[in-house]
């Protein structure tokens, strides 16, 4: 880790994700600017304590994390500072970043309706809302309502539908629950897949993972799996991001802001989206998850899907999901 005696040649990056190609990614940066990026890697609500814990005296000049949720909690404790970038204003949409310059979108994926291929999609479902259709009353498998997945995308319900209305979608889902919410999302691909229940949701990494494995069983999980990319007749499908921001105390500010701008690079990109097998934010879609197709997202501004956390929290808990 780079002290007040370095150069300052170096970017020091506390990171919550852990592939093998953003591996890379920091090699190729230093090749190419010279910067050694010093890295620190961690879980993010225990690498945001430890920049909290740290202040002033932090090394750390970027955070990156997985799911906007998260992004916004690291921003509401202060954790990042503004940045004016030209570069990043351009290359990422406005909707996957935030409006002051705290925080930048770096890759997205989808939360998607899966089903059992073998018994064929419910009718009459095409939306996250039809989940809470009486007809698929025993059939929904979820996992549990305190996954920051969850929480974010009853954000995104709550701002398109209000409070009410997304209040009674959760009911109506825990009405239709089939079991207890158990495991992570690949349990509930692994469910749908064995035919336990009908339907649940997932991230698409999870089904770009199972996609990419050259283990006969997993390929057997996917196979048996329907993918529905929601509400395409109106706002489109939900969409998280992972994303970074420049600390509030970077001790090598400029250097951590061309590392965010060197990674919206179209190669960059490439390899930082495919290290999850996530979408890139530029650019076309690549590795297993380009079998799934285009899709229309819903370009709400990923900064409400942290604002409703505590809103989700509460609707989740009076429909008593757990």
């Amino acid at each position: 880790m780079a002290t007040a005696a370095d150069d300052g040649n170096v970017v020091n990056v506390y990171s919550a994700r852990h592939y093998d190609t953003d591996l890379a990614l920091y090699e190729r940066f230093e090749e190419r600017t010279g910067i050694r990026v010093n890295l620190i890697e961690g879980g993010s609500d225990a690498l945001i304590e430890r920049i909290v814990n740290e202040a002033e005296f932090s090394p750390a000049d970027l955070l990156i994390t997985v799911d906007a949720g998260r992004l916004w909690r690291a921003q509401q404790a202060g954790v990042f500072q503004a940045v004016d970038s030209a570069v990043l204003k351009e290359r990422i949409p406005a909707h996957l970043r935030d409006a002051g310059g705290h925080w930048f979108g770096l890759s997205k994926r989808a939360r998607v309706i899966v089903y059992n291929k073998a018994a064929g999609l419910p009718e009459g479902i095409s939306r996250y809302e039809d989940l809470a259709d009486p007809r698929l009353v025993g059939k929904v498998c979820m996992r549990s309502s305190g996954n920051i997945y969850n929480l974010s995308l009853l954000g995104s319900m709550i701002e398109h539908n209000g409070e009410k209305s997304a209040s009674e979608w959760a009911n109506g889902v825990v009405a239709n629950f089939r079991r207890q919410p158990q495991g992570n999302d690949t349990a509930q691909l692994r469910a749908v897949a064995a035919g336990e229940c009908e339907v649940s949701i997932a991230n698409t990494y999870y089904i770009g993972r199972l996609l990419g494995t050259d283990d006969q069983q997993e390929r057997a999980v996917v196979d048996g799996l329907g993918v529905l990319f929601p509400n395409q007749d109106d706002r489109g499908a939900h969409v998280n991001i992972s994303g970074a921001g420049v600390t509030r105390h970077a001790p090598h500010r400029d250097n951590a802001v061309g590392f965010l701008e060197y990674l919206t690079g179209d190669d960059a990109q490439r390899l930082f989206a495919e290290g999850n097998n996530e979408y890139p934010v530029v650019g076309p879609a690549s590795g297993p998850i380009a079998a799934l197709g285009e899709f229309k997202e819903d370009a709400v501004n990923a900064a409400v899907l942290g604002a409703h956390q505590s809103l989700a929290v509460k609707a989740y808990d009076r429909a008593g999901w757990r």
